[in-house]
């Protein structure tokens, strides 16, 4: 199994995974540079499993707490004016609105990300255990290149009024025990 690691930004590493030698692959925020990147990834390194690291907001699932991406749905995909159900693409006929991963971390918790480009502070439209800002794009990539899509998040607040604080101050500790699973596993 040839894995490559994509995460968003280098604050959601802290540099730890560079300093143990792992090759981190860094998209940008929000889905169309997850898009872009995800493509160039699978492109340049061939890999077989796209691994997705990074934090996400979750007013299911208590902070500090490291979840297994399940299900991804878009969470800011809102064409309902013209008949659409939130979350669904129009005329995008070959993937549904929600994309299936396979689990692998049978000892995380599962659980459904709601990816948009926007930072989280209040209810998505769209029922969802967590959100982000990226692992939809990727796993759309994924499916569509016929690669494996593994994504786990660290949450690291509430999608709540402090979230922009709570997720800053926990990045370290994210990292860290983002680091210690890949390394537990890969």
């Amino acid at each position: 199994m040839k894995v490559a690691l994509i995460m968003a930004i280098p604050d959601e590493s802290k540099g730890l995974f560079e300093q143990a030698g792992i090759r981190v692959h860094y998209s940008g925020i929000g889905k169309i540079n997850a898009a872009f990147s995800a493509f160039d990834v699978i492109q340049k390194t061939g890999c077989d499993v796209l691994l997705n690291l990074g934090s996400a907001g979750s007013a299911t699932f208590d902070a500090h707490t490291l979840v297994e991406v399940s299900q991804v749905v878009q969470r800011d995909m809102d064409v309902s004016p013209l008949g659409f159900a939130i979350g669904t693409t129009p005329l995008d006929q070959d993937f549904p609105a929600a994309i299936e991963l396979e689990p692998f971390f049978s000892e995380l918790p599962k659980g459904i990300c709601g990816t948009g480009d926007s930072f989280e502070t209040g209810v998505p439209k769209l029922t969802c255990d967590l959100v982000d800002m990226e692992a939809y794009a990727i796993a759309k990539v994924c499916k569509k290149l016929g690669v494996r899509c593994i994504s786990v998040k660290y949450i690291s607040d509430g999608a709540n009024d402090t979230a922009h604080l709570d997720w800053e101050a926990n990045l370290l500790l994210g990292a860290q025990k983002l680091l210690a699973l890949y390394q537990r596993h890969f």
